[in-house]
């Protein structure tokens, strides 16, 4: 078995792989890695672990692995794995968050493919059906989009609406505008599509978005994971 740890900017998501199967799968705040101990079943022999969230982080998770006795590999960006080319113009600063989901969606769709992981940022990557990244956006996430009116323009609230296709309330507007327009960088990101195309959509606020997502659409939790047990299985 494999531990497999995904440390993202809120929170460290972890899974332990048996084979072709999760055994568990669970989440934590960084500051509670350590004690991942107690929840995670005996047998693991091995952990790989992708972090975004900074050096504290990193060592957390060295603590863990020492304290487990279990060997850490770091998942870190590279021109190609698992059947992924990386067109980014520097294939080390991508995120390694965003290169482990495009490896997790590979190994679930072998054509055309939009990898979008909705976050506390959202990333909205093209994949080719020959396995290219060829690029994508990062936008604010949804509840960053609405944090940044509230914190930044007079007389606007932190708001706590719903989404509606024409707002007639603030609340209901931020809500609805965030959406809005993390909806139409997915739309302009997959034309034209072809007849192989998905949307494959990850993270916290994939439940939010995937409803008014009128497309061809796999809601996957836990993608980062995917990649990393894809990796940890040598592909």
């Amino acid at each position: 078995m494999i531990l497999c740890l995904d440390a993202g900017n809120t929170r460290l998501k972890w899974g332990v792989r048996d084979g072709p199967t999760w055994r568990v799968q669970g989440a934590c705040t960084h500051a509670d890695c350590v004690g991942l101990v107690a929840a995670l079943p005996a047998g693991s022999e091995r952990i790989i672990a992708c972090n975004v969230a900074g050096s504290e982080v990193a060592t957390r998770i060295e603590a863990l692995a020492a304290t487990l006795g279990l060997p850490l590999e770091w998942f870190r960006s590279s021109a190609a794995c698992c059947g992924v080319t990386n067109s980014y113009d520097n294939p080390a600063q991508l995120g390694a968050d965003r290169w482990a989901a495009l490896v997790g969606a590979r190994g679930l769709h072998a054509g055309n493919a939009l990898v979008v992981m909705a976050g506390t940022a959202t990333t909205i990557d093209v994949l080719a059906a020959d396995g290219t990244f060829r690029g994508g956006l990062i936008l604010p996430g949804l509840e960053l989009m609405q944090k940044a009116l509230a914190h930044n323009t007079a007389g606007l609230p932190e708001a706590r609406g719903v989404y509606r296709d024409t707002p007639t309330n603030t609340d209901d507007a931020i809500v609805s505008g965030a959406l809005h327009a993390t909806l139409g960088a997915v739309e302009r990101m997959c034309r034209p599509a072809s007849a192989d195309f998905c949307v494959i959509i990850s993270g916290g606020a994939a439940d939010l978005l995937a409803p008014h997502l009128e497309l061809p659409l796999r809601r996957i939790d836990n993608l980062v994971l995917e990649g990393l047990a894809r990796v940890a299985a040598r592909c």
